[in-house]
């Protein structure tokens, strides 16, 4: 009888299927997951929750609708305008920039410069931020001071803080480096290969930027658009500093969550949020798709 002998490396038959290792890597994930649930998932449903109950504690949607009426409804249309006005300026502004910073040859160090102070400026909100343009452009502020030196008076002229050019500029100052850096990437995935063919084609540089330039940035731009509407629809802390007043839906939801009404309606506090949370939503799922078919051109 004639024994058969299969060859084995390292104890394993060859060309057997070797096994498949169970993988742990997932396990780093975790914490992110309970973070997101702790403070996304669980917060987002006991929104929702409390929205759908009114002040008596009964099932429906009047809390909802009530949430359209009134200063409340007066509060979401200048939330929209404001975010719009800011996103709309940091789009323009954000895209020169970038377009500026990604072409220029000389100094080789501009663009590590704007990318930086980009980087530390779109995470700069909150009490600081107001603080600087209450110094800079408040009534006492230097900017204000120069400006009088200079025979312009900047408040005799309409201009307040608490208004929308005041919170447009203030929002601005954070607006235009996020999208300097969602910008950046986009103008890299330009190829200078495409300039050249459009250019040989007898292409002007009007018709490059018509057909070419701009359709392949358009996905960047309104993405970066919708993503900046979403960060100046959320900010709180700024605009609660820089005015008293309630002006937008994230400090309509302090006034009725802090106590400042009669008990009772603090439903309305709940369906404001919950508004809100799907405004966001909405506008990260458009986010999220546009920046799927501005990857496109980056392979």
């Amino acid at each position: 009888m004639t024994t058969l002998v299969v060859p084995s490396v390292g104890g394993r038959a060859v060309g057997a299927t070797p096994k498949a290792r169970r993988s742990w890597a997932w396990l780093g994930l975790f914490p992110f997951f309970a973070f997101l649930a702790l403070f996304l998932i669980v917060p987002a449903i006991s929104v929702f929750s409390k929205s759908l109950y009114d002040s008596k504690d009964h099932f429906g949607l009047t809390a909802l609708r009530d949430a359209f009426r009134g200063q409340n409804l007066a509060a979401f249309k200048f939330s929209v305008w404001l975010s719009a006005l800011s996103a709309a300026v940091g789009v323009v502004v954000g895209t020169l920039l970038a377009y500026a910073a990604a072409t220029a040859r000389r100094p080789r160090w501009l663009r590590s410069l704007v990318a930086s102070f980009s980087g530390v400026a779109a995470n700069l909100g909150g009490i600081p931020l107001a603080f600087a343009f209450i110094a800079l452009l408040g009534r006492q502020g230097l900017a204000t001071k120069i400006l009088s030196a200079l025979g312009v008076d900047l408040y005799g002229s309409g201009f307040q803080l608490d208004t929308t050019q005041g919170l447009t500029a203030a929002y601005s100052y954070f607006q235009i480096p996020l999208m300097v850096l969602i910008t950046l990437p986009a103008i890299d995935g330009l190829k200078t290969s495409w300039r050249e063919s459009a250019a040989s084609l007898g292409g002007t540089s009007f018709t490059y930027w018509r057909r070419i330039g701009l359709p392949v940035l358009a996905p960047s731009l309104l993405g970066g658009f919708l993503l900046l509407f979403a960060n100046a629809f959320s900010a709180y802390a700024t605009a609660r500093a820089m005015t008293t007043k309630s002006l937008i839906v994230p400090l309509r939801i302090g006034f009725y969550l802090r106590g400042d009404i009669s008990t009772g309606e603090e439903q309305l506090g709940f369906s404001l949020a919950a508004w809100m949370i799907i405004i966001m939503a909405v506008c990260m799922g458009l986010y999220w798709i546009l920046r799927k078919r501005a990857e496109r051109w980056r392979s």
